[in-house]
């Protein structure tokens, strides 16, 4: 088994948690995910990295490292996908199509918060993802919000003059992560209100 050209690229960017995505505008992501995506390619990587404890997962349009984890690490990740489950749903609540491909600007989503008291009450409530101790603002907020986006490699900045973002093929893994929380109809009336 030979590893494809890259492979240190490949795995600086997949070992520090983040996706390679086929939509992102970066040429170096563009290529790394031809490169997974060619021929045996995602095959042998696959066996590569699966001997130093890193699994490559490929997901709709992007790709990604999974590990096996101890309970411990468990606990931490279901803390991670609360946070994620709040992110999603403030997202979908400033707009339903927010997914792969989908533009915004931050000033789009603040310029709707005053005129929407679901979407106010829900960015409010993300008020924990700021550490600071002062007053934080809804524009904190956001601005803490793009940031865990953008450094998780699920949105990327496409124009700076602008502040316009675009949403990454890779935020279908948030998505796919919600959608497999399956709750049993005979245990729904069981869930505290």
């Amino acid at each position: 088994m030979e590893a494809p050209k890259k492979t240190n690229e490949i795995f600086k960017i997949l070992s520090k948690g983040q996706f390679i995505s086929s939509n992102s505008s970066n040429q170096t992501i563009q290529s790394l995910y031809s490169i997974i995506d060619q021929d045996d390619n995602f095959e042998n990587l696959y066996e590569y990295f699966v001997h130093i404890n890193f699994v490559l997962e490929k997901g709709n349009e992007y790709f990604y490292f999974s590990r096996p984890e101890k309970t411990i690490d468990l606990e931490k990740k279901i803390e991670k996908a609360f946070e994620w489950i709040d992110i999603l749903d403030f997202l979908k609540t400033f707009h339903n199509s927010f997914s792969a491909g989908f533009r915004f600007s931050p000033s789009e989503i603040l310029a709707r918060v005053p005129t929407n008291a679901d979407l106010e009450m829900k960015l409010k409530k993300l008020k924990y993802l700021n550490k600071a101790t002062s007053k934080v603002t809804n524009p904190d907020i956001l601005d803490r919000i793009l940031k865990k986006l953008t450094d998780d490699t699920f949105i990327e900045l496409e124009n700076e003059v602008n502040q316009e973002y675009k949403v990454l093929s890779s935020f279908d893994y948030l998505e796919q992560l919600i959608l497999t929380i399956n709750i049993p109809t005979e245990t729904e009336d069981e869930i505290p209100k």
